[in-house]
């Protein structure tokens, strides 16, 4: 920066018709300020302009450079624009900002429209949502295809990945639901236990857990847990060619590595549900004994009393769904993983993300229609 150090603003103001007068600090720290400034001005009308520079206190390469663009673009309108006033060492900067203009342009381009990025976003969503689509196409002609003939079905694959994304699954399943359902069934006995109401805290954990809570933990934990290991596993295949090797071998990959894994879950996610349930009611039926004095045979006599078997159904049947939105999201996720390593996390993130909002939004729409049947 040229000049001695100021924090006086950067002005610009039109004394008349034909004399704008600049003061100030044009230097980086103030660029955004005077861009501003710059912006809201009505330039005058008259052919000749003078700008009157006497004033800049401060000036290094960025604020010349915003002098010298804003110049170009007055004498693109037709006038006739002269600076007087401006300090030697000032000039001097403006001089070289003009001599290299060229190449400035070529590594600064224009700011991008709001409606352009707007655009742009919606259009890039778009494309997305097409090549999901076709994903999911592609995916479910192959499933046909294997279900008319189930030799196509690689099973080895399919158990090994069975035994990966379900049993090796239980534990942190198990204590995760064991924990909600004590959760639960503490904060619904403090409320209770004001209206004396105790025993419908078995209504209160059993249609939450069977209905919705079972399934949703489950569905959200399998994402977490093999909808990202989905998406890394693809990715990293396809980063070290080892796709490529697939298809030069006349195999399919969504046959060979899509399938499998959505059949595994297909079956592993409602078996987790049910073991979920299982556990969940049992952490609501210990806080129901400590906390409200409802012992176990009571329990179970309101359970089955207020707990319909078509709550357990719809938690049941719910589970499939959320199993094949996660395989095919995750599978997804890992052949659009391009370039680097450094790839593959980020899609493994965004598979995870899409994965648990997909299965709350498909829940939701559940729910709806649910309340709409009277169901």
């Amino acid at each position: 920066m040229i000049g001695k150090p100021q924090n006086r603003e950067p002005q610009v103001h039109i004394m008349n018709d034909s004399i704008i007068r600049c003061e100030g600090s044009w230097t980086i720290p103030h660029l955004t300020m005077l861009n501003k400034r710059l912006a809201k001005i009505q330039w005058p009308a008259v052919v000749d302009v003078v700008w009157d520079a006497v004033n800049i206190q401060a000036m290094d390469t960025g604020g010349a450079m915003v002098l010298y663009r804003t110049l170009i673009e007055l004498r693109s309108q037709g006038k006739q624009v002269s600076v007087e006033g401006l300090r030697p060492e000032f000039d001097d900067l403006l001089q070289m900002v003009l001599s290299h203009w060229d190449r400035v342009c070529e590594v600064t381009p224009a700011p991008e429209r709001f409606r352009e990025r707007v655009q742009g976003w919606i259009s890039q969503h778009i494309r997305q949502t097409l090549k999901g689509v076709g994903f999911v196409g592609e995916a479910t002609v192959h499933l046909f295809r294997s279900l008319r003939r189930p030799s196509l079905i690689r099973w080895h694959a399919l158990f090994h990945s069975l035994e990966l994304d379900g049993f090796h699954a239980l534990p942190i399943t198990g204590l995760l639901a064991f924990l909600m359902g004590v959760v639960i069934a503490y904060q619904g006995a403090e409320q209770l236990r004001q209206f004396g109401a105790n025993i419908f805290v078995v209504d209160l954990v059993g249609i939450s857990f069977l209905r919705e809570i079972g399934p949703l933990i489950v569905a959200i934990l399998i994402a977490g847990r093999s909808g990202s290991a989905y998406a890394a596993q693809i990715g990293t295949m396809k980063v070290t060619e080892e796709l490529d090797a697939v298809r030069t071998l006349g195999l399919s990959p969504m046959q060979l590595l899509v399938l499998p894994r959505v059949f595994a879950l297909v079956i592993a996610v409602p078996l987790l549900t049910v073991y979920a349930d299982i556990l969940g009611v049992i952490g609501g039926a210990l806080i129901a004994f400590n906390q409200l004095n409802v012992s176990g045979v009571e329990f179970v006599e309101r359970f089955e009393e207020a707990v319909a078997l078509r709550h357990f159904f719809i938690g049941i049947g719910k589970a499939p769904c959320f199993a094949v939105i996660i395989a095919l999201v995750g599978c997804y996720q890992g052949f659009q993983i391009r370039g680097s390593v450094d790839d593959v996390g980020r899609r493994t993130t965004i598979g995870v993300v899409q994965s648990i909002f997909l299965v709350i939004v498909f829940d939701a729409v559940c729910s709806i229609v649910f309340s709409w049947w009277n169901i």
